[in-house]
């Protein structure tokens, strides 16, 4: 289980700064720590020009890390939408940490 924590505002994952989200419908989020870079893209027989790809956490079926496209997601609006900024801090699924008796 990765590590949520709220600093100054904003959140990080395991140490690593969010700087842009993405929820949906069916319980899926995107966290972006990192912008990769800019390709075209083809998503389902379309080309996308300069679609940013971007390095973050995913929780899915199972949480990993690893890239993403900003195109893919935005096309499959209004099933996944950007998580505003100031709500950022306060997304995810999660769970407290256990407690160790003493």
């Amino acid at each position: 289980m990765a590590d949520f924590e709220r600093r100054e505002g904003k959140l990080f994952i395991d140490g690593e700064e969010v700087i842009r989200g993405w929820e949906s419908l069916s319980g899926w989020y995107w966290f972006a720590t990192k912008r990769i870079g800019v390709q075209d893209s083809l998503i389902d027989g379309k080309v996308f020009r300069n679609d940013t790809i971007w390095f973050g956490f995913v929780q899915g079926l199972f949480e990993e890390w690893g890239n993403f496209s900003q195109t893919e997601l935005e096309s499959i609006k209004p099933v996944v939408w950007e998580i505003p900024s100031e709500n950022l801090p306060y997304s995810g699924r999660r769970q407290r940490k256990a407690q160790i008796a003493r």
